[in-house]
């Protein structure tokens, strides 16, 4: 079985600093991790393919050290490793980077089984995945926490619902969501690590693409637009209350009036 997996780098901090023309995150030179959610993805698909046989792809989008994530699935077990890297990919919502990631998918060659993770940490859509699928126009299934069953043809999971698990049997070629707990995702090997330290990955552009029309891609593909992002205020504010219960209590009561809550 040929299975693709859709992996991200993440931010592994959460001070990360905005682009205020382009309201988009600032990527360059901060600390970086896989997406936790892509990490049982993979390990989903290492789990089907010792079951199986076959093998497992990665794609990932993003500037040069996103390579670092595709090494990391190298060293998980991933045969093969793609990225897609091109300034006219930045900026792009959900729509425009599920058309970049499925151009690229249609690069790699088919796949009977393409794996995403539910969502990712930075963005927390949980759409890239479903869309995609929408672009390749394969089935898919989201929120899957089960493998019941994987066959020649088709592949049967278990979708975790909001008031009930479903049992859904796809046939390929298809494309899930994984969620957290579907398996336990194993440790990187340094076995692995050596091996695997110059292994090729493929490097795509939007030039190597079938539509190379820049209106689809990056923040010109994008009909969402960011208006403002802005980091929380903090608030530290605090007053320290002694007395009985009925002196306390009557202190809250003005205290709730004197901020208009009551």
């Amino acid at each position: 079985m040929n299975i693709l997996v859709c992996i991200k780098q993440v931010p592994g901090t959460s001070k990360v600093e905005v682009d205020p023309v382009t309201g988009v995150l600032k990527r360059d030179g901060i600390d970086s991790k896989m997406n936790p959610y892509d990490l049982y993805a993979l390990e989903t698909a290492l789990k089907i393919r010792e079951s199986e046989g076959g093998t497992v792809k990665v794609l990932s989008m993003g500037p040069n050290q996103a390579l670092s994530v595709i090494k990391e699935a190298y060293t998980m077990g991933a045969d093969e490793g793609t990225l897609l890297s091109d300034r006219k990919f930045g900026g792009a919502d959900v729509l425009a980077t599920s058309y970049t990631i499925a151009q690229g998918v249609k690069k790699m060659g088919d796949f009977e089984l393409i794996i995403c993770g539910k969502q990712t940490t930075d963005g927390d859509t949980a759409q890239v995945g479903s869309e995609m699928a929408e672009w390749l126009k394969i089935p898919h299934v989201a929120n899957v926490k089960n493998i019941v069953n994987v066959e020649d043809s088709t592949i049967t999971v278990e979708m975790d619902m909001p008031e009930s698990i479903e049992t859904v049997k796809i046939a390929y070629p298809c494309l899930i969501t994984v969620d957290k707990g579907i398996f336990e995702p194993r440790l990187p090997s340094y076995r692995k690590k050596l091996s695997t330290k110059d292994r090729e990955i493929k490097i795509l552009s939007l030039k190597d693409f079938d539509d190379k029309d820049e209106k689809n891609y990056g923040l010109n593909g994008s009909p969402t637009q960011v208006e403002r992002i802005f980091p929380p205020e903090v608030n530290n504010d605090r007053e320290m209350w002694t007395g009985s219960s009925s002196e306390l209590s009557g202190k809250m009561g003005e205290k709730l009036k004197e901020l208009k809550f009551i």
